[in-house]
């Protein structure tokens, strides 16, 4: 699989992967996890489409340098695909994301509609949803983001390989329900990328930004409700997923007036590698 770098607006080295030949299509990860998120999908699409699969800006191979905890945001992270657009030569694109790469891909849409195709989402957080994720008989699943806040996780977990795989392997086994779509190696790997020093604290700069669900959600309450994004939109709901159960879904009009709601009742929160056939067939629709 041909592997690429480049460098984004900040200096930061950006590593992607690409295959394939047709219509770009460009897809974002989630936490925890980098371009291998994708690694089911990829097969699928890429006869018909050119797969951008992006490293976003603290996971994987992108970044060389320290920055501070507000260059992982949402913001910054919309500045790192707009950058890998630009340097790929793509003008316009299906875009995939699931967890942090949904909402990068919907705040992406909503700022250069022009360049979006077609949105293909998995399990989106959307501001109508804030509410649930604050409930208090739902607030406790969001533990690991107050636990991200504090520089304990980087003493018990950054740099260790029993803590990371420890840890990486409880999200897998709590939010995912189809344990065997999952490749075999595909815990080896991702615990080899998260177990480099430095490599799980960059990662968790995303929540340390005040972009994550839970600071997201408590924002949400005071801020004026954002303008809706103009680009259709599809969207696979993982029904056994416990972050994002499908009455999360209710009020996604408002943020997506063009989108469609799949409903998949035996997937979890991991869509792209749950779900490949589903998702392929999804962006289909879009080429």
């Amino acid at each position: 699989m041909p592997h690429g770098e480049l460098r984004d607006s900040a200096g930061q080295r950006v590593h992607y992967t690409r295959g394939g030949s047709g219509p770009p299509v460009v897809c974002l990860h989630g936490w925890p996890g980098f371009w291998i998120d994708y690694r089911c999908l990829r097969p699928l699409l890429e006869p018909d489409a050119d797969v951008v699969a992006i490293d976003l800006r603290g996971f994987g191979g992108s970044m060389d340098a320290e920055l501070h905890a507000d260059h992982f945001g949402r913001a910054a992270q919309v500045g790192v695909v707009r950058d890998v657009f630009d340097a790929l030569g793509i003008a316009r694109a299906v875009l995939v994301g699931y967890d942090v790469g949904s909402s990068v891909a919907i705040q992406f849409a909503r700022e250069s509609p022009e360049r979006v195709t077609g949105l293909v989402l998995g399990n989106p957080m959307h501001p109508a949803s804030a509410p649930l994720a604050l409930e208090p008989d739902h607030r406790g699943e969001f533990w690991y983001q107050d636990f991200h806040q504090l520089r304990l996780a980087d003493e018990l977990v950054d740099g260790r390989p029993e803590a990371v795989l420890s840890y990486l392997r409880h999200f897998y086994g709590h939010w995912g329900h189809r344990p065997a779509a999952f490749h075999p190696d595909h815990l080896d790997d991702l615990v080899r990328a998260y177990a480099r020093p430095g490599a799980f604290s960059r990662s968790v700069n995303w929540y340390r930004s005040g972009s994550s669900t839970v600071f997201a959600a408590l924002a949400a309450r005071d801020a004026e409700f954002p303008p809706p994004v103009a680009v259709p939109a599809s969207v696979l709901w993982g029904a056994a997923d416990p972050l994002y159960p499908p009455t999360f879904a209710e009020g996604l009009e408002k943020t997506l007036p063009g989108h469609t709601l799949r409903v998949l009742d035996d997937v979890g929160h991991f869509i792209p590698l749950e779900a490949p056939d589903e998702t392929a067939e999804a962006v289909h629709r879009f080429l």
